[in-house]
């Protein structure tokens, strides 16, 4: 990543089940508790998706830990989360969204210069076939990478 970037938590999941079109960086609304935890790296991405409603996108199912020291400030760790992007933005990846197949991903969380940041991507889901396709490339891939270890030692 770019300097000034540092990750917290990355959907795996989510290149293994959808075709990534388009990537989107957005800001999120957080409680203080929240990012506290998060910098402890106690997030999950696996099951959340993206959904936009009135004028508004929004993040359901990311389960971020409640903060040990947190007391009566933590939050639900289920709870709905806003995602902050330009208005144009918004309405564009609505649009796009009403179109079939078409759905919104989060695909990781980072700080960038001290904000928290998630980069959602524009999907398409996979068949099952789509899948065993792309396993067999990657072990291609990576039989390929060995082989060419192997022969530079």
């Amino acid at each position: 990543m770019a300097e000034g970037i540092k990750l917290i938590a990355r959907n795996k999941k989510a290149t293994h089940d959808f075709f990534i079109e388009d990537r989107y960086e957005a800001g999120i609304s957080l409680v203080g508790t929240e990012v506290k935890s998060l910098r402890m790296g106690k997030v999950n991405l696996r099951d959340s998706f993206v959904m936009a409603r009135d004028g508004e996108l929004c993040v359901y199912n990311m389960h971020i830990s409640p903060y040990e020291k947190g007391n009566i400030f933590n939050k639900d760790p289920l709870r709905t989360r806003k995602l902050l992007m330009h208005k144009k933005e918004i309405n564009k990846l609505f649009g796009l969204t009403t179109i079939k197949g078409y759905t919104l991903v989060p695909l990781s969380l980072y700080f960038k210069n001290g904000k928290v940041k998630m980069e959602i991507g524009l999907a398409q889901g996979k068949k099952l076939y789509d899948k065993r396709q792309s396993m067999k490339e990657k072990a291609i891939q990576r039989e390929s990478a060995q082989q060419y270890k192997a022969l530079q030692h």
